[in-house]
């Protein structure tokens, strides 16, 4: 009994003390690394209830003035919805975007994060390069390196968020890149592109940079996809697809057309968030830069609305051409399939018109059947002519239902005497 019971309190302080030493370690962390940890089963049910997969796509969405990061993650249709919005503990600088190296500016602007920019052994918790500078930032001259999203709620020109969060969020990519997405898109916003926070800012000097993030905001949010970004001219342009050229940072922008369906879908947003500006603004203290902005939302106004009117015109062309082709086709399938059903009854009686033919022949056997328009009698060209074989060897000519002209009989006498 008291062996037992020494083995008993041996085996419970040996478990003491790997469970104190598996909490010096992190708890968890001890069996799972921090970028390979397990994402909450909460988190796991609400991908699911969503209509997600663990493996699907993601994009963040990143707001300075709400201080939130948005994961959007692809349903199994492909469009994405909102995940899940983190609290971001801390950004540097203030409302714009990251100019150069040392301004301690967090970065606004579109970028793509791959799988060789996480860093799961970061000295803040967890960590993934943005990517600043893009392809903007580099034709604007803008400098700077390392600008992160990461953990230890600290920063300096980056977006820091709590362990917690963190781990999530690296864990959501993970499972993403795992899933075979090459990059993930970052939209980083001073704040959400409402037609009201774009009044309110409409004299901060970054006013026209934000006008073009707007635009790509508005095609994620009309698309429901991530949309597809380009930079020429100096500038962002959104779902542009190039008739001919090629897209280049610093040149003029190629020939470049947006998909119909998008156009129109995006052109209606525009037309009510102009509406919608245009009436806040109004209400503001006029000066001559107010003034300015009302007369160019009103000359926008006007070519939205003649560029709708064009687009719903043009689809209005194209629809009438495919209605048109479908009914040619129809009438083109109805004419081939009577001309079809001609045929086959042709066939029909040619092969009863055999039948009976045969039918006819008195103890005889069809052996031959002779269409070729030859004159084989002198009187039945043309016709169908059935061969019969006779019981005694001999054979016969038979031309069924065909009435012959009745032989001319030949006088009595001599060849002589008819010629007298």
């Amino acid at each position: 009994m008291v062996h037992d019971l020494r083995k008993f309190a041996g085996h419970l302080l040996l478990f003491c003390l790997l469970f104190t030493l598996s909490a010096c370690q992190g708890g968890i962390d001890g069996i799972f690394p921090k970028a390979e940890k397990p994402l909450p089963s909460k988190l796991l049910r609400k991908i699911k209830d969503k209509g997600m997969a663990l493996s699907s796509p993601i994009v963040l969405r990143i707001y300075k003035t709400e201080n939130k990061l948005e994961v959007w993650k692809a349903k199994t249709n492909g469009r994405y919805a909102l995940l899940k919005d983190y609290e971001i503990c801390q950004w540097s600088g203030k409302l714009g975007p990251k100019f150069k190296e040392g301004d301690r500016q967090a970065p606004e602007g579109f970028y793509d994060v791959s799988p060789g920019q996480m860093n799961p052994n970061s000295s803040y918790h967890l960590s993934f390069n943005m990517g600043y500078p893009n392809r903007y930032d580099r034709s604007h001259g803008r400098t700077g390196k390392h600008l992160m999203v990461h953990g230890a709620c600290s920063s300096a020109g980056c977006y820091s968020m709590t362990d917690e969060y963190v781990e999530e969020i690296y864990g959501l990519a993970r499972e993403a890149f795992k899933g075979g997405q090459r990059a993930m898109q970052v939209q980083a916003y001073p704040f959400k592109m409402t037609p009201k926070n774009m009044a309110e800012h409409v004299n901060n000097p970054n006013f026209e940079f934000w006008k073009m993030l707007k635009q790509g905001s508005d095609h994620f949010e009309v698309a429901q996809r991530p949309p597809k970004v380009d930079v020429c001219e100096k500038r962002y342009v959104f779902n542009q697809v190039a008739e001919e050229g090629k897209f280049r940072s610093n040149a003029k922008c190629p020939v470049m057309a947006t998909p119909t369906s998008l156009a129109l879908a995006y052109n209606k947003k525009q037309s009510v968030d102009q509406k919608a500006f245009v009436a806040l603004l109004s209400r503001k203290a006029s000066s001559p830069f107010i003034e300015d902005t009302l007369r160019e939302a009103a000359k926008k106004q006007v070519s939205i609305e003649r560029l709708e009117k064009a687009r719903l015109k043009e689809q209005r062309a194209a629809l009438a051409v495919r209605q048109q082709n479908e009914l040619l086709s129809t009438r083109q399938i109805k004419a081939e399939n009577a001309a079809k059903i001609a045929a086959e009854k042709a066939e029909s009686e040619r092969i009863a018109l055999e039948k009976v033919s045969a039918s006819q022949a008195p103890n005889g056997q069809v052996i031959e059947n002779a269409n070729n328009g030859q004159n084989t009698s002198g009187q039945t060209s043309g016709q169908n002519i059935v061969v019969i074989q006779k019981p005694v060897g001999e054979t016969e000519l038979v031309t069924p239902s065909i009435q012959f002209a009745k032989p001319i009989k030949r006088p009595k006498g001599s060849l002589n005497s008819l010629l007298k």
